[in-house]
């Protein structure tokens, strides 16, 4: 492919993962092109084989055998750092890789549970998320198809809380990690621009692509955001567009340098994450359909998720394969945040 061959890919502007993939694409000043509207339609329209599942966004690459359509985004980054040189979003030193994987998988596994909560477990929030996902795919959709659209996808949507484990139990729990989260933004961005130094790695898409609706789309999240961190409100309006920077090596903070601000984020993630983690993975192992535990002394139950359960055989496979000493350099800061019991070794 050719630094001027545009990449195609189709999502939504409501969608986070398609906006984590597009700020990253702008920042690594990858030509490309995105339909904006449904990927099963599009993939119809090229005569593309539909991934199973299928979501956005929906990448298409071409190659010797034709047209494949792929849209699953940390191995998609992963793809775009073998086929475009310059301006990485994967740090060369492998115990902060591994760190920025850590983010990178908080914010597509667990934050999106923040956005997916707050965009339809209230009424306000659900009419304004009902009203504007429909004219994302099509802002001249008329009307007499509009009403019936717009109803459709919010009972879908709310009926769905229960995947995400959204309900009125544990709702104060989410609220809480959300408000936590944004205060370890908070203090995290007082120090350094992004999370890991002074350019952005894959995890800083990731929290992106979700903050991009918390901040910027749902009302009631927005609001909190505005009131906990003001800072991560124009963070979110930063990264949107990063084409403009010039990293170097030296914009990575070294694992052992870094503020203790990180340890505060990385203490949520072993405070909520790591034990879904855990649940999920086992439910998957006895052949569950729903986990239950307790998260920061609530119960929880959700659906499970086979794929969850993949994510953390990745990121344990990726502790398992650094080398002693980076491993070690991890543990000293990993230590004392819960993520521990998420990477023991059997």
């Amino acid at each position: 492919m050719t630094s001027q061959t545009p990449l195609r890919l189709a999502g939504g502007t409501g969608s986070p993962y398609t906006q984590k993939m597009v700020a990253l694409l702008r920042y690594r000043r990858i030509p490309y092109s995105v339909h904006w509207g449904q990927p099963d339609a599009v993939c119809d329209a090229m005569g593309v084989e539909k991934p199973r599942p299928i979501f956005m966004p929906t990448f298409f690459f071409e190659g010797d055998a034709g047209i494949t359509a792929e849209c699953d985004s940390t191995p998609i980054i992963r793809r775009l750092e073998a086929m475009y040189s310059g301006r990485s979003v994967l740090p060369e030193d492998p115990a902060l890789a591994f760190i920025d994987y850590l983010i990178e998988d908080f914010a597509d596994e667990w934050c999106t549970k923040y956005m997916f909560h707050y965009r339809w477990h209230f009424g306000d929030d659900a009419d304004n998320a009902g009203t504007l996902l429909p004219l994302g795919m099509n802002v001249s959709m008329p009307h007499e198809i509009f009403e019936p659209y717009k109803q459709h996808i919010t009972e879908r949507q709310i009926s769905r809380l229960y995947v995400v484990g959204s309900n009125d139990t544990t709702a104060p729990v989410i609220d809480a990690s959300y408000r936590r989260f944004l205060a370890a933004m908070e203090a995290h961005l007082g120090n350094q621009k992004f999370m890991l130094g002074s350019r952005p790695g894959a995890g800083d898409f990731g929290l992106h692509g979700q903050l991009t609706q918390l901040v910027g789309f749902d009302p009631t999240s927005r609001a909190i955001a505005h009131e906990v961190s003001p800072r991560t409100v124009a963070w979110v309006d930063q990264v949107h567009d990063q084409s403009g920077l010039e990293p170097t090596r030296q914009d990575w903070t070294d694992l052992e340098e870094q503020p203790e601000s990180l340890k505060e984020l990385l203490s949520e993630i072993g405070r909520v994450y790591a034990p879904a983690q855990l649940a999920n993975a086992q439910a998957v192992e006895k052949g569950e359909k729903t986990w239950e535990c307790e998260i920061d002394g609530a119960r929880w139950v959700q659906q499970t998720f086979p794929y969850q359960a993949k994510c953390l055989r990745w990121t344990k496979e990726r502790y398992e394969a650094l080398p002693p000493s980076e491993r070690a350099m991890v543990d000293d800061v990993l230590k004392g945040t819960g993520i521990e019991q998420m990477l023991a070794i059997a």
